[in-house]
């Protein structure tokens, strides 16, 4: 049965119900992650298992993207989503959307090396293409609603609170 669905009916659609019902709002995401041998972790999304690796310039076997690809992934795939379905309510014409993302990280933050050094990202940097018949001002009134709306832009460029506890398991194995 073909599904009648249409992208341009998303974002009003779910406007409308949140109004209606503000205490609907909440959406909680699940991602479980196990280390499976060496710093090879299978990450359980849903019904989907990701393998998540080094690479072996990291002490990896490369059996997977490591977590720093897997963010910058996360942020292209949310921006073409964004893109996509703001370009429908919008009503923007956009043939295709693409992203590649580029980002920076100086390892001494990660391996201890210096203190003044962040583990994560110092910059990224990307381009977003936008095959369009649109003009140039509605896909600047396009990309502006984007960079409002986009989630994983949102969680990478602003302070996010985030509660980690500890679980320690004591096992019967000696320590080394």
């Amino acid at each position: 049965m073909a599904s009648t669905f249409q992208f341009k009916d998303v974002v009003p659609a779910f406007q409308t119900a949140l109004r209606e019902k503000p205490e609907q709002s909440l959406a909680t995401f699940t991602a479980t992650s196990r280390q499976v041998s060496g710093l090879k972790s299978e990450v359980t999304i849903r019904d989907f298992k990701i393998i998540v690796d080094e690479p072996p310039s990291l002490a990896g076997t490369d059996e997977g993207p490591n977590p720093a690809e897997l963010a910058l992934g996360a942020l292209a795939s949310c921006q073409e989503i964004t893109y996509r379905l703001y370009a429908d309510k919008l009503g923007i014409p956009v043939d295709s959307v693409a992203v590649k993302l580029d980002g920076d990280i100086d390892l001494r933050g990660f391996f201890a090396v210096d203190a003044k050094v962040r583990p994560g990202f110092t910059e990224i940097r990307g381009t977003v293409t936008i095959e369009s018949s649109a003009s140039a001002a509605d896909i600047a009134r396009l990309r502006s609603t984007v960079d409002a709306h986009c989630p994983i832009l949102d969680l990478l460029s602003r302070a996010t609170p985030i509660k980690l506890e500890l679980a320690h398991k004591t096992t019967n194995r000696a320590a080394a």
